[in-house]
């Protein structure tokens, strides 16, 4: 694994990088990412915005055939360097990705508050 600064990481702002680590509309926030390889090739990328003052908001990509292989230790990587620079970490993802919350629940991440949706109800 290595850290990777925004200098690093200005190139990753494509596909498969800007799903979840990387967001290239918002590039002015990402701060900070942690990439894992298979010798020089890039194949998972945990990366964070600075959202507000105090805490940095993490989003995680792996290339498809290497998920299920612990890359997602990248997500608790990032949380360790997020707080080693004063930020808190916080991880945000939809209950229906439930591997991607499986993966914030084994970086240690446990949920905080839930964001629910409402719509009214249809008449027949």
């Amino acid at each position: 694994m290595k850290v990777l600064t925004t200098s690093d990481f200005a190139h990753l702002y494509m596909p498969p990088w800007s799903d979840n680590a990387l967001c290239k509309d918002f590039a002015h926030l990402d701060v900070l990412a942690v990439g894992a390889y298979d010798g020089d090739r890039l194949i998972g990328l945990a990366g964070c915005s600075a959202d507000c003052d105090t805490m940095w908001q993490i989003g995680i990509d792996v290339l498809p055939g290497y998920r299920r292989r612990g890359i997602s230790a990248l997500t608790s990587t990032l949380a360790w360097e997020v707080l080693q620079r004063g930020k808190v970490p916080y991880y945000c993802r939809v209950w229906s990705n439930i591997p991607s919350v499986r993966n914030a629940l084994r970086s240690g991440f446990y949920p905080a508050w839930i964001e629910l949706s409402a719509k009214e109800k249809r008449r027949a």
